[in-house]
């Protein structure tokens, strides 16, 4: 799951302007460090400063994790420590499956919660909409009602980027598509925009025929999700 945490952090951080204000009501004033200062030196996903002064927390999940709420509730503390406020927490699952998570920690004297997101019920129109061509590329998680038209719509906001952030908001699409078994009909729409032939014909993003017989078609990777 690595490819597909690194490619969402980097999104998030770039350009997913809106998504962020949708999961946390706030716009982003600027990332802080998210190396918490703790004997277990813990690494959160996302940490941020919003416009308003708050700092807002967001982590990414892409499977059930019953020790969840346990960490999040030590980032809480840490972020608190850290920084002297109390964070605004927020997991946003990107998994296949149901989630079963809980998002809530209770004890003797002890209560602590925090919001829990699936990606999937987040406005894909909104996402789709935006003039960050992150959100566009995120929106491929979301539950989109015509997947085809929405994944031409992405295409013709990437075609528009310059050519080096052309190739990498694609190979973002590339990654995230595989964790909703889109690759192909990815791989259909961008064999018909002529202007993203130069990256078709990239050695990194080329499908490998062994039989030199054609090439051109993106190389999209899927990993399974797993449920722990």
């Amino acid at each position: 799951m690595q490819d597909y945490d690194v490619t969402l952090k980097t999104l998030l951080r770039g350009s997913a302007e809106k998504l962020f204000e949708d999961l946390t009501g706030a716009v982003v004033a600027k990332w802080l460090d998210i190396e918490l200062p703790k004997v277990q030196n813990p690494r959160m996903d996302l940490l941020a400063e919003t416009a308003d002064g708050a700092i807002a927390q967001l982590a990414l999940q892409s499977s059930n994790d019953s020790e969840m709420p346990l960490r999040m509730a030590e980032y809480y503390l840490g972020v608190y420590r850290q920084f002297k406020r109390f964070p605004q927490q927020t997991v946003l699952y990107v998994g296949e499956a149901a989630r079963r998570m809980l998002s809530q920690l209770e004890g003797p004297r002890f209560s602590f919660s925090y919001e829990l997101v699936d990606i999937r019920d987040l406005d894909s129109e909104r996402l789709l909409n935006s003039q960050h061509v992150g959100d566009n590329v995120i929106a491929i998680l979301t539950r989109l009602g015509d997947q085809r038209r929405a994944i031409h719509k992405i295409i013709g906001n990437i075609a528009s980027l310059e050519a080096s952030e052309r190739e990498t908001a694609l190979k973002q699409l590339m990654i995230l598509s595989g964790l909703r078994g889109l690759e192909e009909v990815l791989e259909e729409a961008i064999r018909k925009m002529p202007i993203l032939n130069d990256i078709r014909d990239n050695k990194v993003l080329g499908r490998d025929d062994k039989s030199g017989a054609r090439r051109g078609a993106p190389q999209l990777r899927r990993r399974p999700i797993r449920e722990s």
